[in-house]
């Protein structure tokens, strides 16, 4: 009797033991199954792009994002800005590559499709650019007006960027249309005799600190 209480017991033991792990072995299961799984999206911007082509402004960008957690998204753009600046006797040009990096949190979304909806979010921005003065205002002896011209020169400048926009599936398909506001502020910028740049890549033309942008993206999910 005591021997069969002894198997019993072992028994048992090894019984609940084998559901623990079994049990175990599904929690880490599920875990795995809710750990980041690679999605990207790639999009282009064919507003800005179309636009060159009638405009002084040539302005080619687009971006990837990856959804990281929940409804936080992480997003990368980067594109190339040639632009000039006439006014005010001013006459002025700069081309060069930019980069942003950030993120958004979808505010809204379809419950069909979680890369449906509208968003909002921030990024900081960076271009490595070239510019040239081709005349800038100066006043002369007894209030006559006259200009002075500027060599070419490398500049850097830096700024942070929000984005309120929203996307939507179009049909059926694994491409999407992304459309964003892109209100801007200049944080920092190199200077060329202590002049402030009037075009800024990636920023765009503005004798402030403030600036706005707009993007209407053809995006495909990975």
């Amino acid at each position: 009797m005591k021997t069969r209480l002894i198997f019993s017991f072992f028994f048992s033991m090894i019984v609940i033991l084998g559901m623990a792990q079994e049990k175990k072995e599904t929690k880490e299961s599920k875990k795995v199954q809710e750990k980041y799984k690679p999605n990207f999206m790639v999009g282009f911007d064919v507003l800005n792009a179309g636009v060159s082509f009638f405009s002084d402004r040539v302005l080619y960008q687009g971006f990837i994002s990856s959804k990281i957690k929940g409804n936080i998204h992480a997003v990368a753009e980067a594109g190339f800005e040639k632009n000039v600046y006439q006014k005010n006797g001013y006459d002025a040009k700069a081309n060069g590559p930019f980069v942003k990096l950030g993120a958004f949190y979808m505010l809204a979304r379809d419950s069909e499709n979680e890369f449906n909806g509208f968003y909002a979010g921030g990024k900081i921005g960076g271009a490595f650019y070239n510019q040239e003065y081709m005349a800038i205002p100066v006043r002369g002896f007894g209030g006559s007006a006259s200009s002075v011209a500027f060599p070419s020169s490398s500049q850097t400048s830096a700024w942070l960027e929000g984005t309120l926009g929203g996307r939507v599936q179009l049909f059926e398909s694994d491409f999407y249309i992304d459309v964003n506001l892109q209100p801007k502020y200049l944080v920092y910028t190199s200077k060329q005799d202590n002049i402030t740049p009037m075009i800024v890549p990636g920023f765009g033309r503005s004798s402030g600190k403030f600036n706005m942008g707009f993007a209407w993206n053809i995006a495909y999910k990975f």
